[in-house]
Formats: structure tokens, C-alpha cells, sequence
């Protein structure tokens, strides 16, 4: 039994199209940007009050950096699920250098990982020092006590100072690191736009502007993204006080928490609005430029913007995902429903445009004469079409929420309150 070509199992071919021409980015490498896009919008909100000061911002700031450690750890895993050789993937980070985009992957995560650490270190060393001294000191810890007295007493790394002078440092490191982290975060994601925009072979992708419209709908799904996963946790806090008579953050009752939620989420949907005109404004200025300049691909690009993808791009992206969300966000009298369903739209509109571009740039033939369809596996029948199919990709949407709830064990995200 001949085995199947990698692709061969989700692509259907239409007209002319060359023998060994399949679908070779599925939906992992779709996962991939929009994985990335995540990580470095996060951390772009949570430095919007590290850095700028914006003092609105500072709940969800917090929050938000933890979630992009989260994510953090998710970004390269749909590479690794999409590779035949997926034990091969550490030697991105083993061998890196500039001589390759993706190579280049190595240094630009291990620095952007570096620097998130490093701030999450300084914001919470008080909190493990105050956590680990009185296990310390105490000397008949149960099994738990001592496996918690181990992980905060090796967070704090030796350094047990907390006095004011000591916590003004740290203060001054976390404003350094999220200024130094925005850029880095950027080109986290940039770098994603620059493999699609630096193919020269693929008429679709080959723009300069691609990673400059990766940065901005990564900022937009990120900022997103932390609306909907702050709003659910706060929901969750508010449940478990009403259970436990507790209180969090400092706030006694459930109506105290609920005006700043909104307060916090409102802002945050000001600077969405905002990143959101620039993402979508230049997606535009793209798809103009194209049409404009009618280059030689002209006519098969056109048939698969303005025929073959047009509901994907034209209904799902534009309209779903941008004009409704758009609509919501700006018409007065703003509620947090309208606020949680547009977040969602925006989150659908950005991964349906890493899908436009990473599937969409595949749909015509080399030989402009052919088109390929791609159908998302759903019912797996193998390990591959698993791992490519819709069960890779909501185990990749699952891991980045399982890891969070993990974090917020060791860095408190609401009960914590900074002293600097």
C-alpha cells in the first residue's frame, strides 16, 4: 500500500494544477501566527501601564503579562505538531542564527522569553519572599508546606530583601524590561509576517507590508484575547466569594469588584478600538495597493480575493470579524456583553485572517491555471490528520488556559496587591 503525500488527505485540486502541488500549510501553521499574535499582544497591554503609565490599565496589566507567560510556552507548539519529525524542533533553539527566518526563531524566543521571566521575577519577588520566609521558619511543614516552601523559597533566588529601597528596584527593572520587551515582542510576531512576505514564489504573500499588518492584528487578538479570559476569571472570583464570603484584591463585595471589572475592560476596549483602526486600515491599504499596481499574478490573485475566498475574506473577516465588532465597540452606551461579543468577533476576525493569508496564499496552482481547496480534518482517521485536524487545533487553544491556571497559583493575578 503506497503511502499518502503529506497534504494529499485535505486538499482537493481543481483544473490545471502540477502532480506534486498539495496543501502543505494546514491549519497548524495557521495556529502558529495567530499563537504568536497572542503572546506579543498581550504583553503590548500589559506595557501599555508599565511603560506609559496608563493607570486604568494597571488590573488587567498584571493579568495580562502572566497570560502572555502562558502563551509563551504554546507559540512554537503547532510547528512542533506540524512537523514529521517533531523531535527536530529543539534544534531551533539549540542551533540559532540569522541565516534563516526560522532558524532566527531561536534568539527571538529565548530573548522575549528571558525578558518576560525576568519581569514576572521582579513584580512578584516580594510575594515569594513573604510566602516562602514563614515556611521557613516553620518546623513541622506537612508533605505540602514543604513542596511549597521549595518552589517559592527556589523563586526567590536567594534574594530576601524586601525594604522600599530594594522594591523601588524592582520597580525601575519592570519598567525597563516591558519598555525593552514591546519591540522584541513585536518582532516576535513581525518575524511571522516576514516568512509569509519574504516568499517570493507565492504571488499572495510576497508584500513588505505583511509583517508590519502581523504586528497590528496581533496586538488587536491580544488585547482580545485578555478581555474575555479577565472577565471569566473575575466571573469565577465573584462566584467562589459568594461561596466563601471572601474578598479579593481588596475589594469586600461583589459590587465593588463588578464597577472595577467595568471600569478595567472598558478602558481596555478604548485601546482595542484604537489598535484595531491601524490593523484593519492597513490590510485595506494592502488589498488597494494590489489592485492598483495589477502586477502580473493580478488576475489569479483577483479570482481567489474577489471569487474563491471572497465569503471567507469579504463576509467572515471583514464583515464578521472587523465591521460588527467595530460597530459594537463604538456605538454609545457601551455594556460589558457587547464588550465580550465584540472581543470574540475580533479573535474570529484575526484567525480568519491568518487563514486568508496561510490557506488562501495556497488555494491557486504554480501554474495559475489550477485551484486547491483545503478541508479541515475533523473526524480523525490517523495520527496526522489528529494532529492537522480540528482535534490539534483545539488542543492547542486548551494548553495556553491550562497553563495559566497553573501560573496563578505561584503569581497571584488578583489577591496581590504591588507595593512599588
Amino acid at each position: 500500500m503506497l503511502e499518502m503525500v503529506h497534504g494529499e488527505a485535505w486538499t482537493i485540486k481543481e483544473l490545471f494544477t502540477y502532480p506534486n502541488e498539495y496543501i502543505y500549510w494546514s491549519a497548524q501553521i495557521v495556529m502558529y501566527p495567530f499563537m504568536t499574535g497572542l503572546v506579543a499582544g498581550a504583553f503590548v497591554l500589559s506595557s501599555l501601564y508599565h511603560v506609559f503609565g496608563i493607570k486604568e490599565l494597571k488590573e488587567i496589566a498584571r493579568f495580562a503579562l502572566v497570560f502572555s507567560f502562558a502563551l509563551l510556552f504554546v507559540a512554537p507548539m503547532p510547528i512542533v505538531l506540524h512537523l514529521q519529525h517533531p523531535l527536530r524542533g529543539i534544534n531551533v533553539f539549540m542551533t540559532p542564527h540569522f541565516t534563516s527566518a526560522i532558524a532566527a526563531f531561536g534568539i527571538v524566543f529565548s530573548t522575549y522569553g528571558a525578558i518576560v521571566a525576568s519581569e514576572l521575577w521582579f513584580m512578584y519577588r516580594k510575594h515569594f519572599v513573604e510566602v516562602s520566609l514563614p515556611l521557613k521558619k516553620k518546623t513541622d511543614k506537612s508533605f505540602a508546606e514543604w513542596v511549597k516552601y521549595l518552589v517559592f523559597g527556589a523563586l526567590t533566588l536567594g534574594v530576601y530583601d524586601t525594604s522600599e529601597e530594594s522594591l523601588k528596584r524592582d520597580g525601575k527593572a519592570i519598567k525597563i524590561l516591558a519598555a525593552v520587551g514591546i519591540p522584541v515582542a513585536c518582532f516576535l510576531h513581525g518575524y511571522a509576517g516576514f516568512i509569509f512576505g519574504s516568499v517570493k514564489a507565492n504571488a499572495l504573500w510576497m508584500t513588505p507590508l505583511m509583517p508590519v499588518i502581523f504586528i497590528m492584528s496581533a496586538i488587536v487578538s491580544g488585547i482580545a484575547l485578555c478581555i474575555i479570559t479577565y472577565l471569566v476569571t473575575v466571573e469565577i472570583k465573584k462566584f467562589m466569594i459568594s461561596r466563601k464570603k471572601a474578598s479579593i484584591a481588596g475589594f469586600q463585595t461583589k459590587e465593588e469588584i463588578s464597577n472595577v471589572e467595568f471600569n478595567v475592560i472598558k478602558m481596555t476596549s478604548k485601546y482595542l478600538i484604537f489598535f484595531m483602526v491601524f490593523a484593519i486600515s492597513l490590510e485595506l491599504l494592502d488589498l488597494i495597493f494590489r489592485g492598483y499596481t495589477a502586477v502580473k499574478s493580478w488576475d489569479v490573485l483577483r479570482s481567489v480575493i474577489y471569487g474563491k475566498d471572497f465569503s471567507s475574506i469579504f463576509i467572515l473577516q471583514y464583515g464578521i470579524g472587523n465591521l460588527i465588532p467595530f460597530m459594537l465597540f463604538i456605538m454609545p452606551g457601551l455594556t460589558i456583553r457587547r464588550i465580550v461579543i465584540g472581543a470574540i468577533l475580533v479573535l474570529f476576525g484575526v484567525f480568519m485572517m491568518r487563514w486568508n493569508v496561510v490557506i488562501g496564499g495556497q488555494a491557486f496552482s504554480l501554474t495559475f491555471a489550477g485551484y486547491m481547496h483545503y478541508h479541515l480534518p475533523i473526524v480523525p482517521n490517523n495520527i496526522e490528520t489528529f494532529k492537522e485536524g480540528m482535534g490539534g487545533v483545539l488542543a492547542i487553544l486548551a494548553m495556553p488556559f491550562v497553563l495559566f491556571w497553573m501560573f496563578i497559583k505561584i503569581f497571584p493575578v488578583f489577591d496581590y496587591k504591588e507595593s512599588h
